[in-house]
């Protein structure tokens, strides 16, 4: 998506090497309402769901720390 919109090119946005955009108030993203949905947040995780997660996605579980660090517990 942010290479078909060319971003930073058209508005200024960065991507971090850990995906985190810049400036830092940015937010993007695709937004679909319905008058049921609900809002979450999603929790901290701990290294079980690390591993787990990088397992499942085929990538190192160094590569999924740096992904993943702000949800990290």
């Amino acid at each position: 998506m942010w290479e078909l919109l060319d971003v930073e090119k058209n508005i200024g946005m960065t991507l971090t090497s850990s995906y985190a955009m810049l400036p830092t108030a940015s937010v993007s993203g695709w937004y679909f309402a319905h008058p049921q949905s609900r809002f979450f947040g999603v929790a901290k995780i701990n290294q079980e769901q690390l591993e787990d997660y990088a397992s499942r996605k085929g990538v190192s579980v160094d590569q999924a720390e740096r992904l993943l660090s702000p949800n990290l517990e």
